[in-house]
């Protein structure tokens, strides 16, 4: 960057911002009066884009390199390999070491040699094959419900099922933590949607006997292991205030089912819930099942209504037999090894035990497979993460707009296959790091400093 652009730079980051109602408002008035017709649209004049390329400016001039996108060249587990070196890997949600397993791996290939690679069709019009039903009737089996619906997003599940189920006139109360598909699900439904304070049951508690009597129906929704803190709510006093306000409970086990529970069974075997007492049960296949999808589980009644009727499904391609036969035999070896389970929570909880001696800021987490680091500004969360990277660990950053600028982190996720030297030197070198970071002044200072 030349001192031109970076004496711009730095004027633009001095001034006081625009707004991009404003910029917005006066755009086409300049466009009318001074563009001619083009051939197609410069996406570089998005007010969003240039604010991306000048967050990206300043953090090429903090020396920050850009910790995303990095291509593994084999498995990520415990351990993956990056630009040729292996690395102690703390950025994969293979909870319980599933993706890779000889037995996955058989059960995929077996289904691609008998079916291909695409079912070609919707399950409705072409594309049902026997794996659909094999596999929804594990996961049912998993979750002690009647019933799973499988489809090929975790994303355009939530999306298209709370989407297809609540309509205007319908309440939606969401944990303020929940999965940006679970708030892009209400949007799309046109129902109201409400947030209560991150696991404040006393406040949802609250806007039920406030709100429920003003709408006809209302739905609860949930996580059962918050991805962003690692901690999970209260299950039992959430089922008793659906009960007791005649509302409906969704919870989102993407990152709890395999991790949760004496044999990984999730939250209700966790709290010792009856789980057909909640009525929606949704989960990913792309974490402790190794695979690639999402799904639906809960009474027959509903899944057999969104298999001909939810949009997300009746319109989408049915799932690929590979991803359905590697999502099979995981829930088999689920349920054949609940010592993997057993494994990966000792992992955690060891992770989370020496993180809090040394003085790391791990949150609410649990320690079950899901711990952040706060480390406060984004900058600071994306050097600590390269400077992990030099010392041989694979840990990512999560910033802004993910999380608050102030809660900007790393998030270690743990895995069964964990060794504990690597755990302890996980800890050991992210307490280090974050200490000679301290030493080298707040973000700002160092973009002063890079400035001069």
């Amino acid at each position: 960057m030349g001192s031109d652009d970076r004496a711009k730079l730095m004027d633009s980051l001095k001034a006081n911002r625009r707004s991009a109602r404003g910029r917005s408002a006066s755009a086409p008035d300049r466009a009318q009066a001074t563009s001619p017709k083009r051939r197609v649209f410069d996406f570089k004049e998005l007010p969003q884009v240039k604010q991306l390329q000048m967050h990206r400016a300043a953090a090429d001039m903090m020396g920050i390199e850009n910790p995303f996108f990095r291509p593994h060249d084999g498995l990520a587990a415990g351990t993956s390999f990056i630009g040729g070196n292996n690395y102690d890997n703390f950025a994969s949600y293979n909870y319980l070491g599933l993706n890779g397993h000889p037995k996955v791996n058989a059960a995929a290939k077996e289904a691609i040699e008998r079916f291909g690679t695409s079912v070609s069709a919707s399950r409705i019009v072409a594309g049902e094959r026997p794996f659909h039903g094999e596999l929804e009737a594990a996961l049912a089996r998993i979750h002690g419900v009647e019933a799973a619906i499988v489809m090929v997003s975790g994303h355009a599940t939530n999306v298209t099922t709370i989407g297809h189920l609540m309509h205007k006139g319908d309440l939606v109360l969401t944990d303020s933590y929940v999965h940006n598909s679970i708030a892009e699900g209400v949007r799309l439904s046109g129902a109201t949607r409400m947030n209560f304070p991150h696991d404040d049951l006393d406040a949802l508690e609250k806007m039920l006997a406030d709100h429920r009597h003003k709408f006809e129906r209302v739905l609860i929704a949930v996580e059962g292991l918050y991805s962003m803190d690692g901690d999970f709510p209260d299950l039992k006093r959430i089922v008793k205030l659906k009960q007791s306000y005649d509302a409906w409970l969704m919870v989102d086990e993407a990152h709890s089912i395999g991790v949760l529970g004496e044999t990984g069974h999730g939250i209700s075997e966790h709290f010792g819930i009856d789980p057909t007492e909640v009525e929606i049960w949704m989960g990913t296949l792309s974490k402790t099942f190794s695979s690639c999808g999402g799904y639906i589980a809960g009474s027959k009644v509903l899944c057999d209504y969104l298999k001909v009727s939810a949009p997300g499904f009746v319109f989408s391609v049915g799932l690929s037999a590979a991803l359905a036969g590697s999502a099979i035999a995981s829930a088999e070896i689920l349920e054949q090894e609940p010592e993997r389970v057993t494994r990966l929570q000792k992992n955690g909880s060891l992770f989370l035990k020496l993180a809090k001696e040394a003085g790391l800021n791990t949150g609410p987490s649990t320690g079950y497979a899901v711990i952040p680091v706060i480390v406060g500004d984004s900058a600071g969360a994306a050097t600590l993460s390269n400077r992990l990277l030099a010392k041989g660990i694979n840990a990512l950053p999560i910033i802004f707009p993910a999380v608050p600028e102030k809660s900007a982190r790393i998030r270690f996720f743990i895995t069964s296959e964990h060794t504990e030297e690597q755990i302890v030197r996980a800890v050991e070198t992210t307490a280090a790091e974050l200490d000679a970071m301290r030493d080298d002044g707040t973000a700002v200072d160092r973009l002063i400093k890079a400035a001069r």
